[in-house]
Formats: structure tokens, C-alpha cells, sequence
């Protein structure tokens, strides 16, 4: 079995960036978030969590029928590191299957909740055949609300061709994510790049 990378970029002379939201689908502000890219072009990529798919199905077709991909993000979203290895297989088997299930297309990248791993985990990854996606913006926070000029300045500070950005969709009042994500794109657009999903990023590494 190969090694599993975690993935922050892929470098690439091509001015793309892969946008991501974590914790979805959410009934209120993952088709905000939707809305928001059909107004700038482009492609994004959302790590689902399994229990909020069961729930809001309806939600994840749409992001699929309008281009965009999926990846896994656990199905009940714990600290994977503190369960075993077969704790760590169900999570990710529950959630792969529901996502294929919903939407008939099998993810082929992971994002682990709170960015954590250990050893056993990126080896269960790799039993799935996934690449694991952290990101460059990690100092956004924008799940913790820290104001939009925050997210933005903290993701503009590191947002080169190639970057993998990180920001939430599901849990809470997203409205400040939601507009930095508008600054950011509308900012991107004006320098030239194109937003591309996480696999079509990693299938320009060398």
C-alpha cells in the first residue's frame, strides 16, 4: 500500500484554488454557500458528515448535480485518533456509504474532523484509497466566528496557485464564512484564477 500524503497544496503553475466547507450539508447555509459559486463559476469541494447527509439528502444531490464534489468527513464527526481500528473503519465506511447512496459517486478524498490523525488512521485512509486534505488557511478559524476581516486577511495571506482553503458550511451561524467566501472569490476571479474541486487539484500533481 502507498503511503498516505496529507495534501495542504498541490503545486501547480496554473492559477487554481479548491475552495472546501466542512460539516454539511446544512438546510440553511450549504445553498448559500451554492448560490454563492454559481455567482463566481467555478467548482468546490464538501466534506460531508454522514449524520447531517441522512438528514438532509436532498441537500447533498444538489451539490453533486451542480458540479461540485464530495469528500468524507466521518459519519458522526468524533476526535478519530481516540477510537480503534475498527471504530475508525465504521466512521468512514458509514459515511462513504451513505454518500454513495444519496448520490451514486464514491469520494476518493478525506478530510478528518478537527485535522486530526495518527498513524492507524492514515493507514485506514489509505485502505480506502483516499488522499488526506487538511489546507494553507488553517489560521482562518472560521468556524469560531472571528470576523470576516479576519477570515479574509488570514486566507489572502496564504492563497497561491494551488491552495487548498478551508472553511464550514454546517454548525452554527455561518454568515461570516458566507461572506468572506464572497470577498474571496470576487478577489480571486479579479486575479485571473479558476476554482477547481480537491481531485481535479490532485490530478495535476506530479
Amino acid at each position: 500500500m502507498a503511503a498516505v500524503t496529507i495534501y495542504n497544496e498541490v503545486k501547480t503553475e496554473e492559477k487554481l484554488l479548491a475552495f472546501t466547507f466542512d460539516d454539511g450539508p446544512n438546510p440553511e447555509w450549504t445553498p448559500q454557500f451554492l448560490d454563492t459559486f454559481k455567482q463566481y463559476g467555478g467548482k468546490a469541494t464538501f466534506y460531508v458528515q454522514g449524520t447531517n447527509m441522512e438528514k438532509y439528502p436532498e441537500i447533498a444531490r444538489r451539490i453533486v448535480l451542480e458540479g461540485h464534489e464530495l469528500g468524507n468527513h466521518s459519519y458522526s464527526h468524533p476526535r478519530l485518533p481516540e477510537l480503534d481500528r475498527e471504530g475508525q473503519v465504521e466512521e468512514l465506511q458509514r459515511a462513504e456509504q451513505l454518500i454513495v447512496a444519496v448520490t451514486g459517486v464514491r469520494p476518493n478524498t478525506f478530510r478528518p474532523p478537527y485535522l486530526a490523525v495518527n498513524d492507524e488512521l492514515l493507514s485506514v485512509a489509505g485502505e480506502f484509497d483516499y488522499a488526506v486534505i487538511h489546507g494553507v488557511n488553517l489560521e482562518a478559524n472560521d468556524w469560531d466566528m472571528p470576523g470576516v476581516s479576519h477570515i479574509v486577511d488570514s486566507t489572502r495571506a496564504v492563497m497561491r496557485s494551488g491552495s487548498i482553503l478551508l472553511f464550514h458550511d454546517g454548525f452554527g451561524d455561518r454568515s461570516q464564512s458566507l461572506a468572506a467566501i464572497s470577498i474571496l472569490l470576487e478577489e480571486a476571479v479579479a486575479q485571473g484564477y479558476r476554482f477547481v474541486t480537491v481531485s481535479e487539484l490532485l490530478g495535476l500533481k506530479t
